[in-house]
């Protein structure tokens, strides 16, 4: 995932500390129920296309324009899937970040899958009883999505 500018500012005085920041993350059907993923260039993993919203900019639009940046798809968002703090990620520079993350149900309505941008090496359509190796977080993810129940958080304690 490129690093925002904004971001990449606020590293300039905050060194390698942790920064707490927002994250969208989409899992994409088609009409045939399939999923969108892409192949990372950062790590060569399969993942679902996610990423930082802008600041000021909606959670919803940013993961329109992250699916269509990143795989040249054009999505409809359908409803919130899932709203989970994530665990603490450091890089391999240092910087340290935890993302609040908001993952999205969407629809496919236009586009064809492909490359768009140097964040992946690959896009494809998947079955679902045929996905690549993911992590456990986006196989959740995805089950979540496939469920018609209301939105899903961690439960209180």
């Amino acid at each position: 995932m490129a690093t925002p500018d904004f971001i990449l500012d606020i590293r300039a005085s905050a060194g390698h500390q942790l920064l707490w920041l927002p994250g969208v993350s989409a899992v994409v059907l088609d009409d045939a129920g399939r999923v969108l993923l892409g192949q990372r260039s950062d790590n060569g993993r399969w993942a679902l296309v996610s990423g930082i919203p802008e600041p000021g900019e909606q959670p919803a639009a940013c993961a329109v324009r992250e699916v269509y940046e990143e795989t040249a798809v054009h999505v409809e968002v359908e409803r919130v899937v899932m709203v989970r703090a994530g665990e603490r990620v450091t890089f391999d520079n240092g910087d340290v970040c935890q993302f609040m993350d908001t993952t999205f149900r969407c629809r496919a309505v236009g586009g064809e899958a492909r490359v768009n941008d140097d964040e992946s090496l690959q896009v494809g359509w998947f079955d679902v009883d045929a996905l690549p190796e993911l992590s456990e977080h986006a196989l959740f993810r995805i089950r979540q999505a496939l469920l018609d129940e209301p939105t899903w958080f961690e439960p209180l304690a």
